[in-house]
């Protein structure tokens, strides 16, 4: 053959093989609900077959993470598992996971007997020993993780039983609440049980450090029919001991159940998709829960057995601290505001990069991967946060930070127009080369709203069009740099000699860069790349982080590719609400085996605030709207929205086919404002 003919023949193969990939379609799996919504907002197992299964959930407060590992076997038995972590009883040397945590399987529990009969736990059956059966028939979260049982054959009791942290004190709770279902008097014990354990005094920080498990309105009880009584178990810590603790179960788990309405109350979202709304319910618990209140401060920490008292430039500066600035959530905003203070330390004049992560408190820091980029994350999350939450003094205490992580940005700036940084938020898990698309997404939008940050504090013009300028410049350049086809789709190569698809293609898309957005879009939900949980983190291999899915699942929105985008977010959502692990976003697949991280749990909301929704923040009390509403929709809408320094409601309504009408309600004021489905208007609340 020819040398011309044969170079013909393989761009016909190459064309072949492009077109081939493009118009590959995926077909989502079967979704076999094992949970089911509840009126009350709650979900709720019921359980009847389908087994063995097991699952696990954390909950938080401000000195204790509870971790929940629960299953039930073939036969019917339930078997829990609790790990507490206390994240301010730490040990030396002071490191991110010097907290102190135990864990409590079902045998360290005080025994209870019912007519002088055992009551067996993990024992669906009367035993050959005379104990008593239990049987669970559901169990339940909303905040709270509910186990609802009977005992005995025929049922004597019904037992419910909850597991929860305590919002305020390094202590969590199990409770019991018998209910004699019986025609005749039934006799309830509990055994009296206190159990202690100290740790080495040479390495506690501070103090030795005790944690005590200990039984609460334990004894003997004579239930008539009808009639209940509560036991409890509590797992603390504590420095001293020595002194008396009056503990209330009732009142600390009425203390929860307010802080989960303080939390839901703001921003409320309103669709036709019930799967949706519940979803976004829950990830705003998640997101907004897990936050110690440490020495340096209130600290977001992602949980998941190891990460407490404790920030990252990512997690918290990028991806939760935004969130906040549209939460109404008063913890919330401390702990974002603190997050960025913490960074602000490091500021210095040479500009050597500001720590990964801090940790222990604040006492130390953790650069393990070295500079991942988190200038770039940082000024972006601190940038979008002070325009969202739209108060000038907060602005003002950011602005130093925000301007010295562009400075640092720009001045790893290489030959070729684009920031250069050792690795990714990855950390070196997968390759990321000398510049990624990550950091320099995240530098693009961070250079445009410090553009506009810098004007609404009269900032010298020729400062806030630098970062214009620079913004635009960075564009084209990005474009050159990035730019590719990549196998067969005309998106984005990772670094500059990858070949390879990669999740985090989806990053220009959420920073508004659209000149790739049908090749990346056709990539991200090409079966290259979306799995049965989400994206890939780079094609062909099973790893997956749930971040990448959700930053993703927001841009394609922000494209206006608002079917494709609804089709993969009510998949992506059941799954995890109503699914085998639930009922949050999670971390990542195989390392940490599904950890519900609390900051991905941010992100998912933010696919509404700035996906569905289009919110852009411009300025302390404007931002652009670009609402996406689905075509089966009539309406949708976000209630209770604290941002831009107001309160207020934001409806969306079908008026006719490519008409959309938005209402903004602030007290007794109305706007109203009228764009074509798909365009972007400029709101001022």
């Amino acid at each position: 053959m020819k040398s011309g003919k044969r170079l013909a023949f393989i761009a016909a193969g190459i064309l072949a093989l492009q077109l081939a990939a493009t118009a590959q379609k995926i077909v989502l799996p079967a979704q076999n609900d094992r949970w089911a919504i509840q009126p009350d907002g709650s979900i709720t197992w019921v359980i009847k077959d389908r087994l063995p299964h097991a699952d696990h959930i954390e909950m938080s407060g401000e000195k204790v993470s509870l971790w929940v590992q629960y299953g039930i076997d073939t036969a019917g038995a339930c078997n829990i598992s609790r790990t507490v972590v206390f994240p301010t009883f730490r040990m030396l040397p002071d490191n991110t996971r010097s907290h102190i945590s135990y864990s409590f399987p079902d045998a360290d529990l005080p025994r209870i007997f019912i007519n002088n009969r055992l009551l067996n736990i993990n024992q669906v059956k009367t035993g050959k020993s005379g104990d008593m059966g239990f049987t669970v028939k559901s169990i339940n979260h909303k905040g709270i993780m509910r186990i609802s049982a009977q005992s005995g054959n025929p049922a004597m009791l019904n037992i419910e039983r909850s597991l929860f942290p305590s919002v305020d004190k390094p202590m969590a709770l199990e409770k019991f609440v018998l209910t004699n279902t019986s025609d005749k008097p039934v006799t309830v014990f509990m055994e009296r049980l206190r159990r202690e354990v100290t740790t080495d005094t040479t390495r506690s920080k501070g103090a030795p450090h005790t944690i005590m498990v200990q039984s609460l309105n334990d004894g003997s009880r004579v239930l008539q029919p009808g009639k209940s009584v509560t036991f409890a178990v509590c797992f603390r810590a504590t420095d001293q001991p020595q002194v008396p603790v009056n503990i209330n179960v009732d009142a600390e788990e009425k203390a929860r159940q307010n802080r989960v309405t303080e939390i839901e109350a703001p921003l409320q979202l309103q669709t036709p998709d019930e799967v949706l709304n519940t979803e976004f319910a829950f990830a705003k618990i998640r997101a907004t829960e897990s936050i110690y209140k440490t020495r340096g401060g209130y600290m977001h920490g992602p949980g998941g057995l190891a990460y407490y008292a404790a920030i990252w430039a990512n997690d918290q500066a990028e991806y939760v601290s935004p969130f906040f600035a549209f939460s109404g959530d008063r913890i919330g905003n401390l702990s974002a505001m603190n997050c960025y203070r913490l960074f602000a330390k490091y500021m210095n004049p040479d500009y050597r990069a500001i720590p990964s992560s801090i940790v222990a408190e604040g006492d130390t820091v953790w650069k393990g991967a070295g500079d991942r980029g988190d200038q770039a994350m940082i000024a972006y999350g601190a940038s979008r946060y002070a325009l969202t939450y739209g108060n000038a003094d907060t602005a003002k205490k950011l602005w130093p930070l925000i301007t010295w992580c562009l400075e640092y940005s720009r001045r790893h700036i290489n030959t070729q127009g684009v920031v250069e940084s050792k690795s990714d938020e990855l950390e070196g898990r997968f390759p990321s080369g000398k510049a990624n698309l990550s950091t320099n997404s995240l530098y693009y939008d961070a250079l445009l709203s410090a553009a506009m940050l810098g004007r609404q504090l009269h900032q010298p013009k020729a400062e806030t069009d630098a970062y214009a300028k620079q913004a635009a410049d960075l564009k084209a350049d990005m474009e050159k740099y990035f730019g590719a086809n990549v196998e067969g789709f005309d998106t984005y190569r990772y670094y500059e000699t990858n070949d390879v698809l990669r999740a985090w293609i989806c990053l220009p898309l959420t920073m508004g860069i659209f000149d790739r957005s049908k090749g990346t879009v056709d990539a991200l939900f090409s079966p290259r790349l979306w799995t049965a949980d989400g994206l890939a983190t780079q094609a062909g291999k099973e790893t997956f982080w749930d971040r990448s899915t959700l930053y993703a699942l927001r841009g394609v929105l922000q494209a206006n590719e608002t079917e494709r985008a609804m089709t993969f977010l009510q998949y992506y959502s059941r799954r995890r609400l109503l699914g085998e692990h639930v009922p949050y976003p999670v971390e990542a697949y195989p390392e940490g085996n599904q950890r519900h991280l609390s900051a991905e749990s941010g992100l998912y909301c933010c696919i509404y605030t700035e996906g569905l929704f289009g919110m852009r923040p411009t300025g302390f009390n404007s931002f652009d709207c670009s609402p996406r509403l689905p075509k089966g929709w009539d309406k949708m809408a976000l209630r209770n929205i604290h941002a831009f320094g107001r309160e207020f409601d934001m409806e969306v309504v079908r008026q006719e086919k490519d008409k959309l009408i938005i209402t903004i309600t602030t007290g007794q004021s109305k706007r109203v404002y009228s764009i074509k489905d798909g365009a972007t208007t400029s709101i001022t609340v």
